[in-house]
């Protein structure tokens, strides 16, 4: 049974990937672009919850150093990378209406690895994007139910996104290779339904309290 002493601060870091429709290879310069997060989409996290990322999560949220990776293998040489989200960043981050809109510029005719990434994207072989983040608020709903949401308020920090073999599947967001991150979400979880029994613990320790007063 896990405790509460080793459940996961707020501060694990987090993976998500989805199946993104507008992940597409622009003819125009080598550039490969789509989004890695979308507001409002409800997903459903190995049968164990649902999550929502809330509009406006990623406002203020540390974009300093982020690079474009293959399936998260952060071993290799990024394929692009955003420093600080400037200009001269050979990967753009924005928000807009949608979510977290990603645009990176690939050395196609220098890199092996990235002229095959973005062939693999032209024809559709890959159509899955994924990104690393921090999560820095969360709330919790329906947790006496045996599929709660959470909705991710604030993301503190995104540290990598990737183009993605294997976005989904079962109709979930995790990528079947990737047990820990599965884990790590059955634990949110678990630290989220610990939190709340202890709060009703509290109130009933209240209650009984209030009784003793009210006969004294």
């Amino acid at each position: 049974m896990m405790t509460k002493k080793n459940l996961p601060s707020k501060d694990e870091i987090v993976i998500r990937s989805f199946g993104m429709k507008d992940l597409q290879a622009v003819d125009d310069g080598n550039y490969i672009e789509g989004h890695a997060a979308v507001y409002n989409e409800k997903t459903n996290i190995g049968d164990y919850f649902y999550e929502i990322i809330e509009r406006g999560a990623f406002d203020g949220c540390d974009f300093d150093d982020v690079l474009f990776s293959v399936n998260h293998d952060l071993r290799k040489i990024p394929l692009a990378r955003s420093r600080r989200n400037n200009g001269n960043s050979t990967m753009q981050l924005n928000l807009d209406t949608k979510g977290l809109y990603v645009k990176a510029d690939l050395d196609t005719e220098n890199n092996t690895e990235a002229k095959s990434l973005y062939s693999a994207v032209k024809r559709g072989d890959i159509d899955g994007m994924s990104f690393i983040f921090y999560v820095k608020e969360d709330r919790w709903e329906d947790l006496d139910k045996d599929m709660p949401t959470r909705h991710i308020l604030k993301v503190k920090k995104v540290r990598e996104v990737s183009a993605v073999n294997y976005p989904a599947y079962g109709g979930t967001d995790i990528n079947a290779r990737d047990q820990a991150v599965l884990d790590n979400a059955v634990q949110a979880l678990e630290n989220a339904r610990s939190e709340l029994d202890n709060s009703k613990e509290q109130l009933e320790v209240l209650k009984l309290r209030t009784k003793i007063l009210m006969k004294g």
